[in-house]
């Protein structure tokens, strides 16, 4: 009876673990067996000038967050070239917080470090090439977690729902971009 009580109590724990980690609420950071791997790269070609793409990206970090992003995105100190903002994203068990740095390097280049997530290593950058009509968006980045096979089966599935949030961001920023560069906003 004792050992079918703790088998239930580890499962237990071990589920609230998962929970906690999967929402960004406890990020494991103790660089013992650190693995990192790749995100992206990914490329959007844009209908739009790289300046308008940055200021679609930048503004709700930089200026007022619009109410469209409330749920989102929670800016909690501004500067004038970086922020430490709160990034909200649907996951299977609930809403995952990230809490990153965000730096702007106008207007080629915005990079993101992750402060607290459910992983503890995550760099990401957003490079803004200008070509003929419009501009080259590309993502990538990296990921890191700790405790070797099983951090970086972790890494996995972060990484795929990670890979999904910022496609969905970047598709509404493609929609946007284009929209104020046909003049229609």
């Amino acid at each position: 009876m004792r050992r079918l009580i703790l088998a239930l109590a580890v499962v237990g724990a071990g589920r609230r673990v998962y929970r906690l980690l999967a929402r960004g609420a406890l990020t494991l950071d103790v660089g013992i067996g650190r693995r990192t791997r790749g995100l992206g790269p990914v490329s959007w070609q844009i209908g739009a000038d790289r300046e308008v793409v940055f200021d679609v990206v930048a503004s709700p970090y930089l200026g007022r967050t619009p109410r469209a992003l409330e749920g989102k995105l929670e800016v909690w100190e501004r500067g004038s070239d970086m922020v430490l903002a709160a990034h909200f994203s649907p996951v299977k068990c609930g809403v995952t917080t990230t809490v990153e740095t965000v730096r702007f390097a106008r207007p080629g280049r915005i990079d993101f470090r992750v402060v607290r997530g459910p992983v503890p290593h995550v760099v990401e950058s957003f490079v803004l090439d200008a070509l003929e009509g419009g501009t080259k968006l590309t993502w990538e980045g990296e990921l890191g977690t700790d405790f070797w096979a099983l951090g970086a089966w972790w890494g996995s599935r972060v990484a795929l729902a990670w890979e999904k949030a910022v496609r969905s961001s970047l598709d509404a920023v493609v929609a946007e971009a284009e929209r104020r560069a046909s003049g229609a906003g």
